[in-house]
């Protein structure tokens, strides 16, 4: 129907139009030919929209629409056992929810049976139990990303842990307070309170020797401050392929010891070329890290590197400072790395690297050139649709730079998206 009492008759093109040109045309209604439709068709388009537009041009198609939303899964509940070169077996125990509500108390069985209890306000609960051969962790973390709608966020987490280390055995307990503003969406910042009890035990030599480690037996408190700077331009927080990160961050420790701690952190991603659908991506990334702490700083807050989330090539902590070949870390830490990624399948599950670690840790920022440490490698990056996004990481590297005493390793694992 049209406005002024007609039927629209399409297919019969009036006097001026050729056979080409289809418009529809209007008759009476009361016209012999004119029979009432049973059911009249609605119109999906604007009859105003007719109006002023050339006869051969599309008017714009308005099609009814009723969105209909259903919330996705937030929630997941993880069990694995693995290996892990830095770790040794271990086993992990994950409750995970994204949309969690801790004032949403369950109000019947109902509520627990159909997943409506502590859910709906788009906090972050998460609880991890990881017991292992050399190190047992467990960790409970609440995060609220908008405090009250605002851009703001808190978080808040407990933990403990408890590591065999081959001078000695440590454990930890405590937790963290964090404040959380976001300037702009790529920019954020925080200011951030842990407290620990921190427990050494079982030095495997006599008092003595290793004065660091003789200072620090027995348990210590430990209350650090800090403030932290995220600028964060990459296009995908876990598997980066383009922009870069810069993290900076001061902190004051105060207790048993106290000292200061500085630390940066930057990674750029170079996105070298791609198919037309966005697969078989080749990536190259470098990284920069370091780390400088103050002469008060126990052993157990030493910075160390060896293993595959520092340099590859080296035993975990192997590629550290040693006093009398035993390792002690050092105050000053600085780790450079360059790798490049790229596909052997068609469907990106089985990714090639090449890359190169180079760094060291020295008790003063003056040693840095003393035993800078390099190790170029190669490895392999599988993802395994059943065990989640997360690859598995095989690497063999070969040090090429490195000092006397250094525990090597030349082929490392690591299940996970950073190093």
């Amino acid at each position: 129907m049209v406005p002024g009492g007609t039927v629209s008759v399409p297919g019969a093109a009036p006097p001026g139009y050729g056979h080409l040109a289809r418009p529809e045309t209007t008759v009476p209604r009361n016209a012999p030919f004119a029979a009432e439709p049973a059911i009249r068709p609605q119109p999906l388009q604007d009859p105003e929209a007719l109006l002023g537009r050339p006869p051969n041009e599309e008017p714009p198609l308005y099609v009814p629409l009723q969105p209909e939303l259903e919330e996705t899964q937030t929630g997941r509940f993880l069990f694995s056992v693995g290996v892990n070169s830095d770790l040794g077996v271990v086993g992990s125990f994950v409750i995970d929810e994204q949309n969690f509500d801790w004032t949403r108390l369950p109000r019947s069985w109902e509520d627990i049976r159909n997943a409506t209890a502590f859910r709906g306000a788009g906090q972050r609960f998460r609880f991890e139990a990881m017991p292992g051969t050399q190190v047992q962790r467990y960790t409970i973390n609440f995060t609220e990303p908008y405090l009250m709608d605002t851009r703001v966020s808190l978080g808040l987490s407990g933990h403990y842990y408890e590591r065999r280390f081959y001078e000695w055995d440590e454990s930890r307990a405590g937790g963290r307070v964090a404040l959380g503003y976001q300037f702009v969406p790529d920019l954020s910042g925080t200011l951030t309170y842990r407290g620990e009890n921190v427990k050494v035990f079982n030095p495997i030599v006599p008092p003595g020797v290793i004065p660091d480690l003789d200072e620090v037996l027995g348990a210590s408190t430990l209350h650090g401050f800090r403030a932290g700077l995220s600028l964060d331009k990459r296009d995908n927080t876990f598997l980066a392929t383009e922009g870069y990160l810069l993290d900076v961050g001061f902190e004051q420790v105060i207790g048993t010891f106290s000292y200061p701690r500085a630390d940066f952190d930057f990674r750029k991603y170079f996105l070298l070329r791609q198919h037309p659908d966005g697969s078989g991506r080749h990536v190259l990334s470098l990284s920069t890290r370091m780390g400088v702490s103050g002469d008060d700083t126990p052993l157990y807050d030493h910075y160390f590197a060896g293993g595959f989330s520092t340099i590859r090539g080296f035993d975990f902590r192997g590629a550290s400072h040693r006093v009398h070949g035993f390792t002690v870390g050092g105050h000053f830490m600085l780790l450079n790395s360059i790798e490049y990624l790229f596909p052997i399948t068609a469907d990106d599950t089985l990714r090639g690297v090449v890359f190169c670690d180079t760094g060291t840790v020295e008790p003063k920022i003056s040693d840095w050139t003393d035993k800078y440490r390099v190790s170029p490698g190669f490895g392999l990056r599988i993802t395994i649709p059943a065990m989640g996004p997360a690859p598995i990481a095989l690497d063999f590297a070969f040090p090429v730079v490195k000092e006397d005493g250094d525990d090597r390793q030349v082929f490392s694992f690591f299940v996970g998206f950073l190093r």
